[in-house]
């Protein structure tokens, strides 16, 4: 498994669900530069017949690292390729802790703005993820569990609530719902891109 569409990167090996190694690092850049080496200090340099990779929302730079990445392993080692939303895998992560419940995942977004999206009692989302200020994301979505690298401030700023401050971790990949799974690997940026073609 493979999640470095946040500032955090990982990377984990399962045997049916059995977690066999791992890493995690808060790295916020240089995600290039480590994950590769990352994978190749797991056993068997860390060679599996399923790989499962964050698809984002998140860092534009670390999605696109992590997807390369994946497809080329995949591609190497004739596995399986599958994507998942890094929202999924921080709401999936929440609902380990604190039980099936109601929660909004919140995640650092780009331009001062956040990627909020909201999640139903059974695990499902709600909406697609957005991007939105701060502001408006509190105004928006419930904080009585909120979930993500942002949830302390996304609690602080609502006045009220339950934080479960979190980032996207491979570690955690058997609490992700199998719906939460699609052999759709297209990067899931969380909003639109800041260039604009000339008019």
């Amino acid at each position: 498994m493979i999640d470095c569409a946040t500032p955090a990167c990982s990377v984990a090996l399962f045997e049916d669900e059995e977690l066999i190694s791992g890493t995690f690092e808060v790295l916020g850049r240089g995600h290039a530069e480590r994950l590769v080496p990352m994978i190749a200090d797991l056993p068997e340099r860390g060679r599996a017949s399923t790989i499962a990779v964050a698809r984002g929302p998140g860092s534009f730079t670390g999605v696109r690292i992590g997807l390369a990445v994946a497809r080329s392993l995949a591609f190497a080692w004739g596995a399986t390729l599958q994507g998942y939303s890094t929202m999924a895998l921080v709401a999936a992560m929440a609902r380990q802790q604190a039980g099936a419940q109601v929660l909004t995942v919140a995640m650092e977004g780009g331009h001062g703005e956040w990627f909020v999206q909201g999640f139903a009692e059974d695990g499902s989302p709600q909406a697609e993820p957005v991007s939105m200020r701060p502001e408006d994301a509190v105004a928006s979505f419930p904080a009585s569990l909120v979930a993500g690298s942002v949830a302390d401030r996304f609690v602080e700023l609502a006045g009220s609530g339950t934080a479960i401050q979190t980032y996207s971790d491979a570690y955690a990949f058997p609490a992700l719902d199998q719906h939460a799974l699609s052999f759709e690997t297209a990067p899931i940026y969380g909003r639109a891109p800041d260039a604009r073609m000339p008019s």
